[in-house]
């Protein structure tokens, strides 16, 4: 299938300004573009150093390799599951960071990818890495699908469309019993070399990796400009002849394909699913770690998911040492403080930082990437979702 045409689009007197106001996608292939700041040879040493710390506490410290803490198996099984949903985070925001289009069903993909990973798995007698990718094409098959019967909607009303496919999916799809194992469950064994939890969190991260580079690797390809192009404004976005409907389809597909890998992953992490994982709770967290994170920042997502993964059962009160604390005082278990937490840092995004974790570490992140230090970098001055401020 041949990508849509499309036609260049004229520079306007908007991209002369600073790049501050702009997209922080755009605004780093500017940068790229620009590159006027050379650090020195301590500049480059100190962010050498940096890098080098962030590397340890991401490979070394699950793996409990040089660390001074040891973290017993529960720990690094939450910490895959950290991977996975920063994999769904970063499938979500194709859909309402790039494309505009906001996704109230994104569970239904993931479930959908699980389930088909775990029957390929079991009933069928495949290997893991056969199931990965069958499950990644079912999962763009069944968003090609509900995309090509919904885009004539927009907005609101798309949104209902994908919540209603939610609900579908909640109630009759994972009712299948030979598909899902029905209220029972189904066992999902891990890979073969990766049934530890050491070994499957590197496996979590290597599928990130290859995520998070077509993520970027679709930003700077015709079809990524033009899904920004038609977020700003769709209208406009036509008039220069891009063929909105196509490329909204084109993220739908891709977003699919995303989830359905977060989905199939999920399954061996858990290695038991059950159908009533995959409810409309677990969508609404989907998109309250994507938008906390920052729509279009690939870091900030990558962070907000983590976060919000390690709240959903207390881990990372349990980490940080403040479940006792928050026992005694106010009487919060750790399971529900994710609950309390997640609100009120949406509230934070909305009002205060609406660029979300992104445009709170973008003045490091951009230091890191050999720019100068600037507090005033990623600044973001609204929530954007397509041609509507949220």
């Amino acid at each position: 299938m041949t990508e849509p045409q499309t036609a260049e689009i004229p520079k306007t007197e908007s991209e002369a300004e600073s790049t501050r106001e702009l997209p922080p996608v755009v605004a780093d292939q500017l940068d790229d573009e620009v590159a006027p700041f050379r650090p020195g040879v301590a500049g480059w040493l100190a962010r050498g150093a940096v890098w080098a710390l962030l590397a340890w506490v991401v490979f070394a410290i699950p793996g409990n390799v040089l660390s001074p803490f040891h973290l017993g198996v529960s720990d690094v099984g939450h910490a895959s599951k950290a991977a996975i949903f920063a994999i769904i985070g970063l499938s979500l925001n194709v859909l309402i960071g790039y494309a505009g289009t906001i996704s109230l069903g994104h569970q239904a993909f993931v479930g959908v990818g699980g389930f088909v990973s775990a029957y390929v798995v079991v009933d069928m007698g495949l290997e893991f890495w056969l199931a990965v990718p069958i499950a990644a094409a079912v999962g763009g098959l069944q968003a090609a699908l509900l995309g090509a019967v919904s885009l004539r909607l927009t907005g609101l009303y798309f949104a209902l469309v994908t919540l209603a496919y939610g609900v579908f999916a909640e109630e009759t799809l994972f009712g299948i019993t030979a598909f899902t194992g029905g209220e029972g469950g189904k066992n999902v064994p891990r890979p073969i070399g990766f049934g530890d939890d050491y070994s499957f969190y590197y496996l979590c991260l290597a599928f990130l990796a290859v995520v998070l580079w077509a993520d970027w690797r679709l930003v700077r390809t015709k079809g990524g400009r033009a899904l920004q192009a038609l977020r700003e404004n769709p209208r406009v976005a036509s008039s220069y002849g891009i063929d909105v409907k196509a490329y909204t389809l084109m993220a739908f597909v891709v977003s699919g394909i995303f989830a359905g890998i977060g989905g199939a992953l999920l399954a061996q992490q858990s290695t038991f699913l059950v159908p009533e994982t995959f409810d409309f709770e677990l969508a609404l967290l989907f998109v309250l770690m994507t938008v906390v994170g920052g729509l279009r920042n690939r870091v900030g997502v990558v962070i907000g998911s983590v976060i919000f993964a390690l709240l959903e059962e207390g881990t990372l009160v349990h980490l940080l040492h403040i479940d006792g604390f928050l026992d005694s005082t106010i009487g919060l278990p750790a399971e529900f403080f994710g609950l309390v937490v997640g609100p009120f840092l949406l509230l934070l995004t909305l009002t205060l930082y609406p660029g979300g974790i992104g445009q709170q570490i973008a003045p490091i992140s951009h230091w890191l990437r050999g720019r100068k230090f600037d507090l005033h970098a990623g600044k973001v001055t609204e929530v954007e979702v397509a041609d509507v401020r949220a």
